[in-house]
């Protein structure tokens, strides 16, 4: 009787099919389960915090709303508004003057230091220890750093004029039309390059030894090295790099604000900035709205941009 069943169960089975086991099977839908269980909390305050935000600004983008009383429905008046608004694309296009710094300066210093750094064998970690510390250091303490250093009466001004030099002399770098935003973004490029040192520097470092070898025994000197190996080699973590910058550069809020609060006139004024003002200031919070979305729609064009960049990467 045994014998029959076991044929039975072994001629029920199609040819060259493997038999799964029942409880193997029951253990992988558990598993799937428990991972579910383990995932929905995390899910559910992304939604919330995420989400939630996101189709209110949403909706309010299409009403005129002060932040307290009943929205209105306005329809696409907002966006029409937004078309025209002179101070919203004065704002945007200093966002776009600090992506073109952020894109040049800080990337060129980062990709030195971190070959440099990359080629010292003693104290390596101390200096990676230093670079990164204006990273780690609080914005608001950074800020005032440079505020006091860049004081034409307290700081270095006030140093070379004792020693008789008096180029800096009532140069005020915060209070000009013509300095102000670049002095604010040479103040977060002290802060973040430092950064992108160390990311570089561990990028670098998982370059195959052998790349480097070849290409001293073929005479390569330092320039050419840094060419034709290292920046091959760390093309996904400069794609990387591009877009947290880019994004960055289009949300920047605390420099602007700390040092500036996008003034004199407006000349350091940024687009989160405006944001700000027009919600909690001017009481338009519909229109800050419309705003915020609009550059939530550009930052979805820049990380579709580098998403293409990344998967050409790849397949290369």
């Amino acid at each position: 009787m045994t014998q029959l069943l076991a044929s039975a169960s072994v001629e029920s089975v199609a040819p060259g099919a493997v038999p799964t086991p029942p409880r193997r099977g029951r253990l992988r839908r558990r598993g799937r389960l428990i991972a579910i269980a383990f995932v929905l909390p995390a899910l559910a305050v992304n939604l919330l915090v995420i989400g939630g935000p996101t189709v209110s600004s949403i909706i309010y983008s299409f009403t005129d709303w002060n932040g307290i009383t009943v929205p209105e429905f306005v329809g696409l008046d907002n966006w029409v508004r937004l078309l025209g608004d002179d101070t919203f694309w004065n704002a945007l296009g200093h966002n776009f003057i600090y992506l073109l710094i952020f894109l040049t300066a800080p990337m060129a210093m980062g990709l030195v230091g971190a070959f440099m750094l990359s080629r010292i064998r003693r104290g390596a970690a101390l200096f990676r220890v230093l670079f990164f510390i204006p990273y780690l250091l609080v914005s608001v303490i950074n800020a005032q750093i440079w505020r006091n250093l860049l004081d034409p009466e307290l700081g270095i001004a006030s140093v070379l004029r004792g020693m008789g030099i008096h180029w800096l002399d009532d140069v005020y770098f915060f209070a000009d039309k013509d300095l102000a935003l670049y002095s604010v973004a040479f103040v977060d490029n002290w802060h973040f390059w430092g950064f992108l040192v160390v990311l570089f520097l561990a990028a670098m470092q998982g370059i195959d030894a052998s790349q480097y070898e070849a290409a001293r025994i073929d005479g390569a000197n330092a320039w050419q090295e840094f060419r034709h190996v290292v920046l091959p080699g760390i093309r996904p973590t400069l794609t990387f790099a591009l877009t947290i910058i880019a994004i960055g550069a289009l949300l920047v809020y605390d420099y602007p604000f700390i040092l500036t609060a996008g003034g004199p006139a407006g000349s350091s004024d940024v687009a989160s900035l405006l944001v700000n003002r027009t919600a909690f200031v001017s009481r338009e919070a519909g229109y800050a709205s419309t705003m915020a979305l609009a550059l939530s729609l550009l930052g979805g064009v820049f990380l579709i941009f580098f998403n293409i960049l990344r998967r050409r990467e790849e397949e290369n």
